[in-house]
């Protein structure tokens, strides 16, 4: 069976799930929350080293500006109301991204990041204000200044996630096919799981089934 080391996953649907229940899509937001407590607890359980959530996209930026200083606060205060439990259950939070929010949440951020930088058990790595396209422009900015071949090795350790075994396999909630920008040079190899339910639907059954369908898949990688 296939071994699991990073998972990577796109969090879709808070939005429509708030509405759908006659709600706001802010409601959506703060219930979604409670499933990401869910995930990183089966995540630990699974023995799974790494986990990266698609939290903020630089595509977000064009959402209200009422719904993203929502979302902006509402991770402020999960993360206060959380690092201590996270640091305590051995949780290690990195930030990929451009850290280019507030200067309130950017010490929030960087704090948690330093708090729980020795941690070893679960890495999350939490994408905020991430986009793969201006991430790889970021790499090769980098890299243009250095007189050396540019290969696949050199790429990946000037990307956010340098030091980051690339993901195993993503999944996206919320119905949605496609990668939206996320991860696209590191999941050039995962496989890839939709699932039709709406982020806060998503539970750990749901998970679970995800988890054992990648396990049985018999992976090539271009053989045969």
């Amino acid at each position: 069976m296939n071994q699991i080391q990073h998972v990577a996953i796109i969090m879709d649907g808070n939005g429509r799930w708030g509405l759908k229940k006659r709600k706001s899509r802010n409601f959506g937001h703060k219930i979604g929350l409670k499933t990401v407590e869910k995930v990183l607890k089966q995540t630990i359980k699974k023995k799974i080293k790494y986990l990266t959530l698609f939290a903020f996209s630089t595509e977000n930026w064009k959402r209200p500006q009422k719904e993203v200083n929502f979302l902006f606060k509402l991770l402020e205060n999960f993360l206060l109301d959380k690092l201590s439990e996270f640091h305590k259950n051995g949780i290690k939070l990195k930030i990929i991204g451009k850290k280019r929010f507030s200067n309130q949440l950017n010490r929030i951020l960087n704090n948690a990041e330093k708090k729980t930088k020795k941690n070893k058990k679960l890495q999350v790595n939490l994408a905020l204000n991430y986009g793969s396209k201006s991430e790889l422009i970021y790499a090769f900015n980098k890299l243009k200044f250095k007189k050396k071949a540019i290969n696949e090795k050199i790429i990946s350790s000037n990307l956010f996630t340098k030091n980051i075994p690339d993901p195993d396999l993503l999944i996206r909630t919320g119905n949605t096919h496609r990668l939206s920008n996320f991860l696209l040079w590191q999941l050039a190899y995962a496989e890839i799981f939709f699932e039709k339910k709406l982020w806060p639907d998503f539970n750990e059954n749901d998970y679970n089934k995800i988890l054992l369908k990648f396990k049985k898949i018999k992976r090539n990688f271009g053989n045969i």
